[in-house]
């Protein structure tokens, strides 16, 4: 399989190219290019979450215990919280982040499960989407699709160096990146499970019911609703 500098030198190309064709072809904010070029760039990683050790997972898990906290700084903004809480709420995020999420993947994940598939790659997105909150929908779309190219890279890799083209032949991890299911029929259904759980948020965002004009549709909305409280009553703990 393709190595960690090959994966990090590629989602890094990848990125830069991601985020210059934004800013020349579209004029998209600067910051923003900048911004969905790195993330490109860091999830060329994320699918090594899955390995028991090493640097992928030490700099993957780092990284996003650094950065997602200040991504979700407008979101908590949005939720009225005090300066004081949103820092409160911040390190809590780090800390679920920095060793929760760690011992997560360590206990009940396998190196080229699930993770490394194709609804693994649209789970990132979608959580990359349901961050990084803002008031245009385009600029988080390209956000999220950077996450998405970045972790796709890593999966199209995967593949690429499964091939033994001197022997003309498939190595026997060939097929386990590029995938939508695996083995076991529970960590389908688990992944799955949480690829809709997501994509319900998503659809209950109310940049995407405004923009598609879905307020006549009340799940979506309840879910919004549901997942507000939940951060209004997490911060009320904090205070």
């Amino acid at each position: 399989m393709a190595g960690f500098k090959t994966h990090i030198a590629t989602s890094t190309a990848l990125g830069i190219g991601y985020g210059s064709a934004a800013f020349l072809l579209y004029n998209a904010p600067p910051g923003d290019c900048l911004l969905a070029a790195g993330l490109c760039s860091v999830s060329g990683m994320l699918p090594d979450l899955d390995s028991d050790s090493g640097v992928p997972v030490r700099e993957s898990i780092t990284f996003a215990a650094a950065v997602v906290p200040m991504l979700m700084m407008r979101r908590f903004e949005s939720l009225g919280m005090s300066p004081e809480t949103m820092v409160l709420a911040a390190s809590a995020v780090y800390l679920v982040i920095r060793f929760g999420v760690a011992e997560i993947f360590k206990r009940f994940t396998v190196h080229r499960g699930m993770w490394h598939s194709i609804p693994a790659c649209l789970i990132a997105g979608l959580l990359a989407f349901l961050i990084c909150d803002g008031d245009d929908l385009g600029l988080r779309l390209f956000k999220a699709g950077g996450v998405m190219l970045g972790f796709l890279s890593h999966l199209v890799l995967d593949e690429i160096w499964a091939i033994d083209i001197w022997r003309l032949r498939l190595k026997s991890s060939f097929g386990t990146a590029l995938k939508f299911w695996g083995k076991s029929g529970w960590v389908n259904f688990s992944v799955y499970a949480k690829l809709a759980a997501l994509a319900f948020l998503a659809v209950g965002d109310p940049l995407l019911m405004d923009h598609f004009q879905l307020h006549e549709i009340k799940a979506p909305k309840m879910a919004r609703e549901w997942l507000g409280e939940a951060m209004k009553e997490g911060a009320e703990v904090l205070r």
